[in-house]
């Protein structure tokens, strides 16, 4: 009989899009997926190590699961993804009960490390870079398991080569590596081909993409090689793959933002009006201390150059609340830069000390927690406030959404999600099948979702599945 696995995930969508690899690479070992632990003969946990939590998160999940294993003796627990890269020999030491503890660049020997846990014991493989002649270097170069049919993650890049003070991802996922190319294309017209209609370009830095390709191609003695901008090439050529209705991006670092980007945007039809520009601070003191390379100015300045190139564009960010030294100053510039950019949403931290970052280590600088926990309850109300008003702009407009499935809290209704990301919640008038696109009436609006009443339908998926919705 096969064996049975459950991968669960925490943190972001790198960390999402690699455990669908590990699935893939398990499920191409002859494994099968289930439903609990209960299940179960491998559990992994894919763990990410961004905030404090993430170790709790872990450590908590590794405590209970130990009972788990205990009651099969062929059960077996997997550690994997960044908390993994830097823990390293200490999950081991503190959880000695986990069979395999493996990295962020060696997802692609999942199953290998698994079948020797089995035959000689717990084994710990951390790579300290990927290796660079070998394709399972990028996830999206192995075979995938993924919880829908319409859309897919595409990793166009891995590392990061920004030192961020506040930031383990370059210790955890190391230097920046450009994927080809054609390979980067030609698997979005393999997902299309598959029925995948909306993907999504990953990177930790994706609008630096291609920097690395161009200097080594140089360094070969290519004169042709063109030391500029590849990522607006990367999304007009994606955006032009038949078949694919939306295309999407994150993460760009603001600081390597250029215009060439948004003309792509604007230029390219399937390219989603949506950005996601992470802010961090609005106070140039604390950019510096964060070592982000940009003020608040520049800052504003390229945003409103991507609403002035692209029409009705939707714009998201990260802010970090209490960030070492921040003063009551600092963060009323915060405050200040929040109102003028006007977010349609935000998503919004109280800093965590991340070992092995410059920030851990500035401890006499830290905020007290209730002075952090107030400025962020204050910022809440600046962003809310924008993207309230954003959502009330777009009642009585028609929006083309995409099917999701049944709302999470209100199943007798349908949640879509349209080109500026922003998630719609209507009645459904007739079964719709996930993966379909819709045009939806906004009706009214809250700062975090819309509501909407049903149209028409658009176009329906390639695949079969049906959710369970209400009609009428």
């Amino acid at each position: 009989m096969a064996r049975g696995y459950v991968v669960r995930t925490f943190g972001c969508q790198m960390n999402e899009h690699d455990s669908e690899r590990i699935a893939g690479v398990l499920e191409a070992d002859g494994m099968v997926p289930v439903e609990s632990e209960a299940d179960a003969d491998v559990v992994v946990l894919n763990t990410c190590c961004i905030r404090e939590n993430a170790d709790n998160k872990l450590y908590g999940s590794l405590g209970w699961l130990k009972q788990w294993k205990d009651q099969g003796d062929e059960r077996q627990i997997v550690v994997a993804g960044c908390l993994a890269q830097k823990d390293r020999d200490l999950v081991a030491q503190k959880a000695p009960w986990v069979d395999v503890v493996l990295g962020t660049h060696n997802v692609h020997r999942t199953a290998e490390l698994v079948q020797h846990a089995r035959q000689h014991g717990q084994i710990t493989e951390i790579f300290d870079e990927a290796v660079l002649d070998d394709h399972a270097l990028f996830p999206s170069a192995l075979p995938a398991v993924r919880d829908t049919s319409y859309n897919a993650w595409v990793t166009i890049q891995i590392g990061c080569d920004n030192h961020c003070a506040f930031c383990i991802v370059p210790a955890v996922r190391g230097a920046e590596i450009s994927r080809p190319f054609a390979d980067v294309v030609a698997e979005v017209a393999t997902l299309a081909g598959d029925g995948v209609t909306e993907v999504t370009l990953l990177g930790q830095n994706v609008n630096s993409y291609g920097r690395d390709l161009q200097l080594a191609a140089r360094q070969q003695g290519d004169d042709d090689a063109r030391l500029r901008p590849l990522f607006g090439e990367l999304l007009a050529a994606v955006g032009a793959v038949p078949g694919i209705r939306r295309v999407r991006f994150t993460s760009p670092h603001p600081k390597d933002m250029r215009p060439d980007t948004f003309a792509a945007m604007a230029a390219t039809p399937t390219v989603c009006e949506h950005l996601h520009y992470p802010l961090q601070s609005g106070s140039d003191r604390v950019l510096a201390l964060m070592h982000r390379g940009y003020t608040a100015e520049r800052y504003l300045e390229r945003l409103g150059q991507a609403r002035a190139a692209v029409a009705d564009l939707a714009v998201s960010t990260d802010i970090i609340v209490g960030f070492p030294g921040e003063t009551d100053d600092d963060f009323e510039r915060t405050l200040e830069v929040a109102a003028a950019a006007e977010y349609d949403y935000a998503y919004t931290f109280i800093f965590s000390p991340r070992p092995g970052t410059e920030a851990a280590e500035m401890t006499d600088l830290f905020v007290d927690p209730a002075v952090a926990a107030e400025r962020f309850q204050r910022l809440r109300v600046v962003v809310e406030r924008s993207a309230l008003a954003k959502h009330l702009a777009r009642v009585g407009r028609l929006e083309e959404v995409i099917v999701e499935g049944p709302s999470k809290k209100d199943p007798s209704v349908v949640s879509g999600r349209t080109r500026q990301n922003k998630l719609v919640h209507f009645p459904a008038a007739q079964p719709l099948r996930v993966g379909s696109y819709a045009t939806v009436e906004v009706t009214s609006a809250a700062p975090h979702h819309l509501m909407g009443r049903f149209v028409e339908l658009i176009a329906e998926p390639l695949h079969k599945r049906r959710i369970p919705v209400l009609a009428g």
